[in-house]
């Protein structure tokens, strides 16, 4: 694999990055309560093709690599939690985090649980909640929804054994208080896998401080949607160029926020 971005390029074959080296390349920004330290970092990651589309046949894998899911996983090992959509948690068919090798030491020196945690946010509650996802996680899986949620789905899901967050007093959730709300249960590092209507609300919500896209190198066509799907934001969020990786004509490129929105 090689570093396109900062360019660290040297005559002959590619480099082989070992895991450790993978880990520090995306490694989280310093987050914590200290004055110098943002409270948390919402990481999104998404793959998309050439013509970017964010699925084949309704699923992300057709579009994926062995590199990809490598990089997909020590994303995951890094993370304190990741953050999903009910719809992508029935299309993709969402399992719980599993344990990661070598990552073990690492998460325990930085205080963090063997796993992440995996919160869902949905409004409706429709969710099969016999699933692994809520039955066997390593580390109890959260369903975030807003107040004004079905309270018999609500009572179903704490039946289930599932913790259930609000996050905003309607319906639906508000995407803004979604990332401090993982926060104070001591989840800063946080990974969205999406999908694109949950990303797109973060963006628009002014919270997705970095995003992880992996371009694959094949067209789809057809009616998929793009990474983010949602109302247009007033002006275009401005985000700088952090890194480029390359192999086997994908590019895995870092993205991180330039401005803050005023609160």
């Amino acid at each position: 694999m090689r570093r396109l971005f900062p360019s660290t390029a040297v005559p002959g074959p590619a480099p082989e990055w070992s895991t450790e080296e993978l880990a520090e390349e995306y490694a989280y920004p310093p987050v914590g309560e200290g004055s110098d330290e943002a409270g948390w970092w919402l990481r999104g990651n998404m793959v998309a093709s050439l013509d970017g589309a964010v699925h084949h046949g309704g699923r992300s894998q057709p579009l994926s690599s062995r590199t990809d899911m490598w990089i997909f996983g020590v994303l995951r090992a890094l993370a304190d939690v990741v953050v999903v959509g009910a719809q992508t948690v029935r299309q993709e068919g969402y399992g719980p985090a599993k344990r990661r090798s070598g990552f073990a030491g690492r998460r325990a020196a930085q205080g963090q649980a063997p796993v992440p945690a995996v919160a869902v946010v949905s409004a409706g509650l429709e969710l099969d909640f016999s699933l692994p996802l809520f039955t066997e996680p390593v580390v109890p899986t959260l369903l975030v929804t807003g107040r004004g949620a079905p309270e018999d789905r609500v009572a179903r899901a704490r039946e289930a054994g599932v913790e259930v967050l609000f996050a905003g007093e309607g319906s639906a959730v508000d995407p803004a208080l979604v990332p401090g709300l993982l926060a104070r249960r001591g989840l800063r590092r946080q990974l969205t896998e999406g999908g694109p209507t949950l990303l797109g609300e973060f963006a628009g919500a002014g919270v997705l401080d970095e995003l992880c896209l992996s371009i694959s190198p094949r067209i789809v066509a057809g009616s998929a949607p793009r990474i983010m799907n949602g109302p247009v934001l007033p002006d275009p969020d401005e985000y700088v160029l952090d890194g480029v990786l390359e192999e086997d004509g994908f590019l895995f490129t870092r993205y991180r926020r330039s401005r803050v929105v005023a609160e």
